[in-house]
């Protein structure tokens, strides 16, 4: 592209976005250079790749000298905190730093989708690219969600939509960033250890909307309180999903066990709540979320319905097995309390859960209406939160049990379930004190399932 030929970039971070982003600006004709934490050996093929194509790369560390180039802008990969020395340096020369959609809309800023909340982005997002193809609408799904936004652009059709998932982190890179349909699902706290409070994490969602226009729209969740924070001085229009539908406005609703749409007062029924495949009330939040934003880009309500069949994706209250009349489910996303909180709630009775990862200071005091009242038999601790899950489920007066790992929390779970009951994987936090990425777990998870 014209707009970066010529430029020097620095690109701080590589994995898979860093990699996507700095391939695509080479090829538009910037100049770019890689830096990254990583020794050489463990970036792996990713720096190889990236020095063919002329660009240099960095690796074990960020040097003193990597400013003695000027250069235009920065692209941070999202996990990259501001306060990592080179975006600290590169901020205190007033250079702009960006993340990778910002440069991804720059290159093509026209039919986007942007999906963001604390939880259910990648079901919710993966649920409307599959409500746009069951209407014959061209679209591709990308973002937080694995394939990076600057790779989805290759071969991107004139007319497709790009429906992506969008996380805080690199939302708060975004300068001119401007989705056609934004939806915020929740918001809960979540991140703080990045964000410092929930005021700051708050303010990163907003930039989802902060570039919209008049003929844009907004995607609120009416049965949230904290969502009404976001319909502040926005310019879009706004469409609420969920609550009890408002006459005024546009969006999906359930009344009666029925899901509506509504726009300019008028209200058409879409599906019966029974023909919604996935299990839980948040997923007929996200079913809601999808449908509105499916709607607003052009499917119709009848294609939505058809929708409801959608089983899911990997790691997301996915059933993996029934052995010995036991349904074993991986909820390994679940990173954070909440989105606990929102797997536990999908089931009634009998739920053998395991839980703990790495403990980044969340506030697991949550989980207690869950552990209390039945729901819940007993819970199986591993990683590094393990001590404040068993504190926590002592709390609530249930058994608790240790593992080292997922594996031997798979053995330890089947020693207390019987038939009719649910081995529940939803941690409740991060992977990284075990595990390299919450796909990993989940992977390891299934597997000592399928071995039994």
């Amino acid at each position: 592209m014209k707009e970066w030929a010529g430029a020097r970039v620095l690109v701080i971070g590589l994995a898979r976005s860093g990699e996507a982003v700095a391939r695509f600006l080479a090829r538009s004709g910037a100049d770019v250079t890689v830096t990254d934490l990583k020794p050489r050996e463990e970036l792996g093929d990713g720096a190889r790749r990236l020095e063919e194509l002329g660009i240099e790369v960095i690796a074990g560390g960020h040097p003193p000298a990597l400013f003695d180039t000027s250069y235009d802008f920065v692209v941070k990969n999202p996990g990259v905190p501001y306060s990592s020395p080179p975006v600290a340096e590169a901020l205190h020369r007033g250079i702009p730093v960006y993340t990778e959609p910002e440069i991804a809309w720059r290159a093509r800023p026209d039919r986007w989708i942007g999906i963001t909340g604390t939880n259910g982005k990648t079901t919710t997002t993966t649920w409307t690219g599959h409500m746009l193809a069951k209407a014959g609408i061209p679209r591709r799904v990308a973002g937080n969600i694995g394939l990076p936004l600057c790779d989805a652009l290759d071969g991107l059709a004139e007319g497709e939509w790009l429906v992506a998932e969008l996380s805080s982190f690199q939302l708060m890179g975004t300068e001119r960033f401007r989705p056609r349909i934004g939806a915020v699902l929740n918001v809960y706290p979540a991140h703080l250890d990045y964000h410092g409070t929930f005021e700051a994490y708050i303010e990163a969602k907003k930039r989802l909307f902060a570039c919209q226009r008049e003929d844009d729209w907004a995607v609120l969740n009416a049965g949230q309180r904290d969502a009404f924070r976001f319909d502040c001085g926005l310019r879009s229009r706004i469409a609420w999903f969920g609550g009890v539908g408002d006459g005024r406005r546009a969006g999906l609703f359930v009344r009666e066990g029925c899901v509506w749409w509504r726009e300019n007062g008028g209200d058409r029924r879409v599906c019966s709540l029974r023909d919604l495949a996935l299990p839980g009330a948040h997923n007929v939040e996200n079913f809601l979320a999808a449908g509105t934003a499916a709607i607003l880009a052009g499917a119709p309500p009848e294609a939505v319905a058809s929708a409801a069949d959608f089983r899911g994706v990997e790691h997301r209250l996915e059933f993996v097995r029934r052995w010995r009349g036991i349904d074993f489910y991986n909820d390994s996303k679940a990173t954070n309390p909440e989105a606990a909180c929102r797997a536990l709630g999908a089931f009634s009775r009998g739920v053998v859960w395991i839980a703990g990862g790495l403990d980044r200071g969340d506030d697991y005091r949550r989980l207690l209406p869950f552990l209390r009242g039945g729901r819940v038999k007993c819970v199986v601790a591993m990683g590094q939160s393990a001590p404040r899950i068993a504190r926590l489920a002592e709390e609530a007066g249930l058994p608790v049990r240790r593992a080292a790992d997922v594996e031997e929390a798979v053995r330890k779970a089947i020693d207390w379930a019987r038939e009719g009951d649910v081995v529940l994987l939803s941690p409740a936090s991060a992977s990284w004190d075990q595990y390299r990425s919450f796909e990993e777990r989940g992977r390891m998870f299934k597997e000592a399932v399928n071995k039994l």
